[in-house]
């Protein structure tokens, strides 16, 4: 039985890398390479690395435009 969610919404607010990944299928250290992106809406909390579901979900957006 697989951990990931079934559908977009079912992700949490805040997400991990493992998320983004998870979503945009990419392996996680691709995913934490994006993260470092300076056009990047990443949240850090200490040593943590997050983005809202929201700011990804736009930010991907942006970039096809």
């Amino acid at each position: 039985m697989s951990n990931k969610a079934t559908t977009l919404e079912a992700y949490p607010l805040v997400l991990t890398a493992t998320h983004m990944a998870e979503i945009i299928g990419v392996s996680k250290r691709v995913a934490y390479e994006i993260m470092e992106r300076s056009s990047f809406p990443l949240i850090r909390i200490g040593r943590c690395k997050r983005v809202t579901r929201e700011a990804l979900f736009k930010w991907l957006n942006e970039q096809y435009t």
